[in-house]
């Protein structure tokens, strides 16, 4: 077992449970050195490490632009995939009984991708961010097909106040038949959120209901922000 697999292991994950369950995120300081995070930093130039080049402000998605790495994806990248799913697995299952979902997911990473690949879902989704002043990113879900394991991973890779400022990493619930709630969680270098792709299950007076979860970033004030998110389910 690699070291960033020991370093995943040795998460507390009944803390990281309850915090999902109670808050819908929780968070994971020093998953990554600063060493890690400067050698993914640099990869963004190297452009054969990746599938596709998104410019942000050209399909009004915020400002900014981010990179789909292609296949093999960094060992790096592939640790935390493989390390992580089985974790997560079975809290995705949990909330799908509570929110009455059909879809359950396998208990190992490359069960998931079988199960994308059936359904032509083939293509990486793990991607960098990269944010200059005054870029940002609009609340969203990532969605890539039919298949959409429930949760995700961003890692802050840049060091707030000295490479960049703002830049808080936002989540906005909209419960039914109530008003949003948004939090704005500020990150430290190489510290990871695990946080919804798209719903969670909350409970209420009569039972668990299904809330509607959307990402993004606030504004870049000054600097450059680079981020690391890590999906497990491909896309078509």
């Amino acid at each position: 077992m690699n070291e960033l697999t020991h370093r995943i292991e040795d998460l507390d994950w009944t803390q990281i449970a309850a915090a999902l369950d109670e808050r819908g995120y929780a968070t994971a300081g020093g998953l990554l050195t600063a060493g890690e995070c400067a050698d993914l930093i640099a990869l963004y130039a190297d452009e054969r490490r990746f599938r596709k080049r998104v410019e942000m402000e050209r399909l009004r998605f915020g400002a900014g632009e981010y990179k789909y790495f292609a296949v093999p994806l960094p060992d790096v990248i592939q640790q935390m995939r493989a390390a992580f799913y089985p974790r997560l697995a079975p809290i995705a299952n949990r909330w799908a009984a509570q929110m009455r979902g059909a879809q359950l997911f396998p208990p190992t990473l490359g069960g998931l991708q079988e199960l994308c690949g059936r359904h032509g879902q083939l293509k990486p989704t793990p991607l960098l961010l990269r944010y200059e002043a005054g870029g940002y990113n609009c609340l969203h879900q990532d969605l890539y097909g039919e298949i959409a394991f429930p949760l995700q991973i961003t890692c802050l890779l840049s060091r707030p106040e000295r490479d960049f400022a703002g830049g808080e990493f936002l989540l906005v619930e909209q419960r039914p038949r109530a008003q949003s709630r948004g939090e704005a969680i500020t990150l430290e270098q190489g510290e990871a959120i695990i946080f919804p792709n798209a719903h969670r299950p909350v409970r209420g007076t009569r039972g668990h209901y299904r809330v509607n979860v959307r990402h993004g970033v606030s504004r870049i004030h000054r600097g450059l922000r680079f981020s690391l998110g890590v999906i497990f389910h491909d896309a078509k």
